[in-house]
């Protein structure tokens, strides 16, 4: 189903005091009409002798924003950022972006900016924050293009000036009622951005098109039904002509699929089905009636190599997550990387991670694209650490296995990766009616926070979480609008979970280097790696942090005293880099201080 509009969407104009947000000027719109009326027009004088017209967004004494008028393409009008430079005006921009989920298509959150190094990171101080009214835990990774800032929460977006956090428009929806699942709980991790266009998926699986200087609804696509048990919380990912997008519902019984969709009106050109049909191939790895309501949603962001023109999407755990009576056989393609053909979505081939899932550990984990030298040549590698507790190195030309090591010590349900590629399984590790302690945990050893490859210590730094459960069995039927697990997990008496940030390095799996962390162990933060020599991180404490990229030393953190449940990224503005991160309610951004 496709819309031009939304009567249930609206678009808020909010004058905004530095890095927050006050009362709106007047009420939203159910036609999506920007309020020109409601905005004074500006025409200023640039440093460059220029004269810029427009609409006042925001501002202050000391910077102002404008939608100049026509200063796009078909004359369509545009978002100009400036800083006040005695009576004139000085344009400013991001000079290195931050334009899609992880940075770039590859998934790897690595950046080349070095402003901020061991040398300078102690002067690293807040440079802005911004509150996002209503917001709780936020998930988001913010996306940097020409100098503005893009974050949203469930059902809403939010453009900020990237240099100061200033507010230039916002889109609200209301949320759905009757969800299930993470998306009924208010998730959502970001956007992606293509031309003017810019896509967000809604909790009831709906996938948007907003003008992104202007955060008009362009077109509506329905992605699934909601009262089926989907939903959406991820960003949707940009590649060539196509926005690619997966849903949630990954422990309600959905059958999971990932599917493109045309940049230009939202047509749907091609959907790939996780889990076979019954009778077609693949379906014999499901003996039972649990096809029916198999899972393998497909909820992270993947990531893309533009070379081969193949798409790398991970998929969730089958269902129900722990009883595996009425799915016998190894549930394909749950728990696995997909290599799909971005064109059509066919499937080149598959890896799976975890056959016959018992335990909830689905493979969404960021698949992370790098090119290696790889035993004396040079190979196109997928690096992956599973929930399972292994981190793995694959061709990701063909999905050959080149390394299977265990990344961390809790590690009981198999004694190694076979060279079949297959898990070797230890007896006594599946869920039962008394229970059966299981290590790792259901969170997994990891989970889908972000990772990131630095190429010059060859290192791969990953959050670990050392943490057993007592996995519990009790079989159910599938019922609309419920969760579909088949048991229950529990924690091990006296046995506290603990953090541990690693370092990976890819070539042999050993752990270069860790860092034990202080804490609840309940936080979701991932890492971004920079070339200054830097890993930042969410630590379990609730401080965001920085260490030494070679050796794992502690440098700087700032006490933000949150549960973390999203990961950092980086971008230039205006000759500053800046590191951004949200953190509960916020989105904050830092940037170094003057020198003493």
């Amino acid at each position: 189903m496709c819309a031009g509009l939304s009567a249930l969407a609206v678009l808020a104009w909010w004058p905004v005091s530095a890095g927050g947000a006050s009362a709106p000027v007047s009420p939203g719109t159910v036609d999506q009409t920007p309020q020109g009326s409601a905005r004074p027009r500006v025409t200023v004088e640039t440093t460059d002798g220029r004269q810029l017209s427009g609409r006042r967004l925001n501002g202050s004494t000391t910077e102002l924003q404008l939608l100049v008028d026509g200063g796009g393409a078909d004359d369509a009008p545009t978002i100009r950022l400036l800083r006040a430079a005695g009576e004139r005006y000085r344009v400013v921009i991001s000079d290195t972006d931050w334009p899609t989920y992880n940075g770039d298509v590859r998934g790897n959150r690595f950046s080349n900016l070095d402003q901020i190094d061991p040398s300078s990171v102690s002067r690293l101080t807040p440079s802005w924050v911004f509150p996002v009214a209503g917001g709780r835990r936020l998930q988001v990774t913010p996306v940097v293009v020409d100098g503005v800032m893009y974050v949203t929460d469930a059902n809403e977006a939010y453009a900020l000036d990237a240099g100061s956090g200033r507010e230039l428009w916002s889109y609200r929806r209301p949320r759905t009622e009757g969800l299930v699942g993470d998306a009924s709980v208010g998730i959502n991790r970001g956007v992606a951005v293509a031309g003017r266009r810019l896509f967000m998926i809604t909790d009831h699986a709906h996938l948007i098109a907003l003008d992104r200087f202007t955060g008009t609804l362009l077109w509506e696509t329905e992605m699934a039904d909601w009262q089926q048990n989907y939903g959406a919380t991820s960003a949707p990912l940009v590649v060539g002509d196509l926005v690619v997008s997966g849903t949630s519902g990954g422990d309600e019984g959905v059958r999971g699929f990932l599917a493109a969709f045309d940049l230009a009106d939202g047509r749907e050109v091609w959907r790939f089905w996780t889990v076979p049909a019954r009778g077609e191939p693949g379906s014999e790895t499901w003996s039972g009636s649990a096809i029916d309501h198999p899972c393998a949603a497909t909820w992270l962001t993947g990531t893309y190599d533009p070379d081969l023109d193949l798409l790398y999407w991970p998929t969730g755990n089958p269902c129900p997550d722990y009883d595996g009576a009425e799915r016998q056989g190894d549930n394909l393609y749950s728990d696995s990387v997909l290599a799909l053909e971005r064109s059509t979505g066919e499937l080149r081939w598959h890896y799976q991670y975890t056959p016959h899932d018992l335990w909830d550990w689905d493979a969404q984990q960021p698949p992370v694209l790098v090119d290696r030298e790889w035993k004396g040549a040079p190979r196109r590698l997928l690096l992956h650490a599973n929930r399972n507790g292994f981190f793995y190195v694959l061709d990701r030309t063909d999905g050959e296995l080149l390394l299977a090591e265990p990344f961390v010590e809790k590690l009981t349900w198999a004694s190694g990766i076979g060279a079949d590629g297959r898990p070797v399984l230890n007896p006594d590790q599946t869920p039962s009616a008394e229970g059966t302690t299981v290590c790792p945990a259901v969170q997994g050893a990891t989970n889908w926070f972000s990772t990131s490859f630095h190429p010059e210590t060859g290192l791969y730094y990953v959050q670990t979480l050392e943490h057993c459960n007592v996995f519990t069995r009790t079989p159910e039927e599938w019922e609309a609008g419920r969760s579909y697990y088949g048991g229950s997990t529990r924690s091990v008496r006296d046995e506290p979970p603990q953090k541990i940030l690693r370092a990976i390095d890819i070539a042999t799996g050993e752990i270069a280097w860790a860092l034990p962390q202080v804490g609840p162990a309940n936080s979701w933060g991932g890492t971004l790696a920079t070339a200054g020599g830097l890993v930042f991180f969410g630590e379990d404490s609730g401080a965001f942090a920085t260490v030494d990229a070679a050796t794992g030393e502690p440098l700087w953190s700032f006490p933000t005293n949150a549960v973390w449940k999203a990961s950092p990224m980086t971008y230039m503005f205006d000759g500053r880099q800046h590191v951004a991160v949200a953190a509960g309610p916020n989105i904050l951004s830092f940037a170094l201080g003057s020198e003493p």
